[in-house]
């Protein structure tokens, strides 16, 4: 008899932060600090750098100077550091061996946590108990957190086997089958999946805290002489508004707001078509520019454990 499956490994209560590698470390830094919205918590000079947003996250992005641009790591919170270290069993019953952890985090915002790679390369961290931060007034148009990440994949059904299966994330729709889009909590999606040539990362996109946030947010930029690449808009999976740009590194950087909410045991997965109309629901983006495909494309990622092409560790 087939053996049953044995399960993800945790309950994934959100995207924590994501990790970016970047040559561009002061360039960027600035950015998301004087342009982007974000608030610096603690930086290491010329070398990383942790913001936070508006939301509870101790921090939600982390820069980190290398000798070229990539993804660090994706971040998920669980409740405790007992799912922790019942993540770390699971892994291993299925052959999957951390690279760091279960045990405390010796990083900026501490917590107790674990670090594995998926099958290309990414790492992935899970942790609990991560630092608190005061809580910061959400009137300005800043973001929130980090809401989602969208993961360009070589094989995109090994890669929503493997997140579905391994952490527990769970299908809201497909766009044909170039994209998939998955959830941990209510939220419409906070890892997408595109199919690619290669492993790289598309943009990680910035919850505004509204419409009007969301607009406001795009007249901050535009004051400092920065125009959406793509956008404004709305998509139609996840009904959330959009518009994109790139940071100083090349990498692509989404605001966006009113992500459909799931109603776990009454959501049916569809497939949307894809075409302009539902590509944008407002009808007010226009196509995206040949520049920001490319920018989203980006170039073969190995991982961050494949070379020595940190120059800090974190």
């Amino acid at each position: 008899m087939p053996h049953p499956s044995p399960g993800p490994v945790a309950r994934l209560r959100s995207l924590r932060y994501v990790e970016l590698l970047t040559p561009a470390f002061t360039e960027a830094a600035d950015f998301y600090e004087e342009v982007w919205g974000l608030r610096t918590v603690e930086a290491e000079r010329g070398a990383a750098a942790w913001l936070r947003g508006t939301g509870e996250e101790h921090h939600v992005l982390h820069l980190t100077r290398a000798d070229r641009t990539g993804l660090g790591r994706l971040a998920f919170a669980v409740a405790t550091p007992a799912e922790v270290d019942e993540a770390a069993r699971r892994l291993e019953a299925r052959g999957i061996t951390p690279v760091f952890g279960p045990g405390p985090l010796d990083q900026v915002g501490g917590g107790y946590g674990l670090r594995f790679t998926d099958p290309e390369q990414r790492l992935v961290e899970i942790s609990a108990q991560v630092e608190a931060v005061a809580p910061r007034g959400r009137d300005a148009a800043v973001p929130v957190g980090v809401t989602h990440a969208v993961l360009n994949t070589a094989d995109i059904d090994a890669s929503v086997a493997f997140y579905c299966d391994v952490l527990g994330l769970r299908v809201s729709d497909w766009s044909e089958h170039q994209m998939a889009f998955l959830r941990c909590n209510a939220d419409h999606h906070c890892i997408a999946f595109n199919q690619a040539e290669w492993a790289s990362l598309n943009h990680v996109a910035y919850e505004m805290s509204s419409v009007d946030h969301f607009m406001r947010g795009l007249g901050r930029l535009k004051h400092h002489g920065i125009d959406p690449q793509w956008g404004p808009g709305r998509h139609g999976p996840g009904n959330n508004t959009f518009s994109y740009f790139t940071d100083p590194s090349g990498l692509v950087c989404e605001y966006t707001s009113e992500v459909a909410q799931i109603v776990e045991d009454a959501w049916i997965a569809r497939v949307w078509r894809r075409v302009p109309e539902l590509s944008d629901l407002w009808g007010t983006a226009g196509p995206p520019s040949k520049e920001i495909r490319c920018h989203m494309a980006g170039s073969p990622d190995p991982g961050p454990l494949a070379s020595t092409s940190l120059e800090v560790s974190a």
